[in-house]
């Protein structure tokens, strides 16, 4: 019967977030623009798998020198890169890269930090100390400078640029949690599945990482934006996805030389940055005030 009564419970917080977010409205906007991110990367890969790639050759990485540089046009809206490239339709299909990318990268880094965080907080003492000491040493370093340093040591693939996000990201994560637990652990219902005779393995898993979940998505939201900004700076620097696949910061990097040729050449790709970040801002900041308890009146 106290199951149930608190499954209730928790379906009624949740559903009062959901109304709170649904009031701010530029939470919402961001939401709604990253859906249409969402639908336009599934979209690509779609036609991808579809065409067995022939549209992506013929008319995203396809280049045509004569028409270089080719500002905004309605055949092209826009223009064309350096290469005689459609710069729209690179746009639409670099958004798997950033999105999905970033989106996989802080989901690695909320399952490691998630788990370490719990144990750390859970245990305390010379467990705390360890596990918490490693992540500061993390910290201590630029997440930018040490996904540098990891892909430059690993090299240049899509799966070490995950990793090497991921592994940037793990002390906030893993500190966050922490700072959960030590609140959540000592409270009565955890004492009571103790005396129950539960493990520490079920109460840390069903009592207390469901009870941390509402920072955690604040910070995960928050996170998404920096891997992404992370992965553009990667690939800026010629460390992330290599050309001639699209991505907004490769494609930033390679049309720095021509910016005075083009002005759309550089301020699409960064007006694309800018408003996914944008976005996933509005949103960490809409969920954090809907997820706060103290704010539900």
């Amino acid at each position: 019967m106290s199951t149930t009564r608190t499954q209730r419970k928790q379906r009624s917080l949740w559903f009062e977030a959901w109304r709170r977010l649904k009031k701010n409205k530029l939470a919402m906007a961001g939401l709604l623009f990253l859906a249409l991110l969402v639908v336009i990367a599934i979209s690509t890969i779609i036609i991808d798998i579809a065409t067995n790639k022939s549209y992506y050759n013929d008319h995203v990485i396809k280049q045509n020198l004569r028409l270089r540089l080719q500002g905004p046009s309605k055949d092209h809206i826009f223009g064309l890169d350096e290469f005689g490239r459609d710069i729209f339709l690179r746009m639409l299909w670099a958004v798997r890269y950033s999105l999905f990318m970033g989106t996989i990268a802080i989901a690695m880094s909320t399952i490691v930090g998630g788990i370490l965080g719990a144990i750390a907080g859970f245990y305390g003492k010379r467990t705390d100390n360890i596990i918490m000491r490693f992540m500061d040493i993390l910290l201590a370093i630029p997440s930018m400078l040490l996904a540098t340093a990891i892909v430059a040591a690993l090299g240049t693939s899509l799966t070490n640029v995950l990793m090497a996000i991921a592994i940037s990201y793990i002390p906030t994560f893993a500190r966050t949690v922490r700072a959960s637990v030590l609140t959540i652990k000592d409270q009565e219902f955890i004492e009571a599945a103790r005396a129950l005779g539960a493990s520490d393995l079920r109460i840390i898993g069903k009592y207390i990482l469901p009870n941390s979940l509402a920072p955690l998505i604040v910070q995960a939201s928050l996170g998404v934006a920096g891997a992404i900004l992370s992965i553009a700076g990667l690939s800026f620097l010629g460390l992330g996805i290599q050309p001639p696949t699209p991505e907004w910061g490769s494609m930033l990097s390679n049309a720095r030389s021509y910016i005075r040729d083009g002005w759309h050449i550089t301020v699409i790709p960064g007006l694309g940055i800018m408003l996914t970040i944008l976005a996933l801002n509005v949103l960490g900041d809409g969920l954090r005030d809907a997820l706060d308890p103290r704010l539900k009146n």
